[in-house]
């Protein structure tokens, strides 16, 4: 069984920063076990269900977002209800014109899991029971579990569907992608504004520990500084746009590859996130006409 370099946050949370893709977790309650997301990696994900199986009955398995690397492994998780928002229900593996996200979640097996080679599946066997939501809702969502609250909150932002899961008797959140600790942080198709709105709701949260969607485990004092990392983002584009910089040259200019290093096993993918991120703002502010100043 290969090492996920499970830490405990509390003596009930369990996760790991150490792996490609996002950071699967799972709680300890007095019935049974909550996941939350799932390793990228298939001998990852089998190992993850392992260790939580370990330690209860398997209740529920809650997502926090729709990209591939918080998801894909729930393949290897079937028979455990499926918890997720409906606006992640209505993304789930879905292949778009900028990116398939099965063909991209096999990219890193050949150099991240080789051993994972005999327990693919082919796409058809995948798309036809890839394991998504059982349980799926709108708004937030209360879930009891044992001597435990799990309070799934919609924060959409850097994804539509996008939660957090606040367990208040361990003083913790999962937050997802909402937070990307000590690294590269991916905009994609995000709403920032609604992000910057979610952050905020975080902030309210009387918590000791986040578990962030990447990076390492950290406090409430991060949100204020993922909010500026968006607000940089956000004014360094704008700028742009009121400069009359073309797209390409806003790709070219704009960058923050300085401030973080990327997540693990991503090195390679430096110069992609900072073009996503600039053409994706660029493209976001010129569609409405965002004025100098905005």
């Amino acid at each position: 069984m290969p090492d996920l370099g499970l830490e405990n946050v509390t003596p009930n949370i369990f996760t790991t920063t150490k792996l490609r893709g996002c950071n699967p977790s799972f709680v300890t309650t007095s019935d049974g076990v909550v996941v939350i997301d799932t390793p990228q990696l298939p001998t990852r994900a089998v190992a993850m269900r392992a260790e939580a199986e370990a330690r209860g009955t398997l209740r529920y398995l809650i997502n926090t977002e729709h990209h591939v690397d918080h998801i894909f492994g729930n393949y290897w998780f079937k028979g455990v209800p499926v918890v997720e928002h409906q606006g992640l229900y209505d993304n789930f593996m879905v292949v778009t014109p900028d990116l398939d996200p099965f063909a991209y979640a096999l990219e890193a097996v050949p150099t991240d899991d080789p051993d994972a080679a005999s327990i693919v599946p082919d796409r058809e066997t995948y798309y036809a029971d890839p394991n998504k939501g059982t349980i799926v809702f709108t708004g937030d969502l209360t879930l009891r579990v044992g001597d435990h609250t799990f309070n799934v909150l919609h924060t959409p932002g850097h994804t539509p569907g996008q939660v957090a899961v606040h367990v208040p008797e361990e003083r913790a959140v999962f937050t997802g992608d909402t937070i990307f600790s000590e690294c590269q942080t991916w905009l994609m198709t995000s709403n920032v504004d609604q992000w910057l709105e979610a952050l905020e709701r975080i902030r309210q949260l009387d918590v000791d520990h986040l578990i962030p969607g990447h990076g390492p485990v950290t406090t409430l004092k991060y949100v204020d500084t993922q909010r500026a990392m968006l607000l940089d983002w956000k004014s360094a584009v704008a700028d742009a746009v009121a400069r009359g910089w073309t797209r390409e040259e806003t790709i070219a200019r704009v960058r923050f590859d300085e401030r973080y290093p990327v997540d693990v096993g991503q090195g390679y993918m430096m110069d992609h996130i900072q073009t996503l991120n600039a053409a994706s703002l660029w493209d976001k502010f010129t569609a409405l006409g965002y004025a100098k100043g905005r």
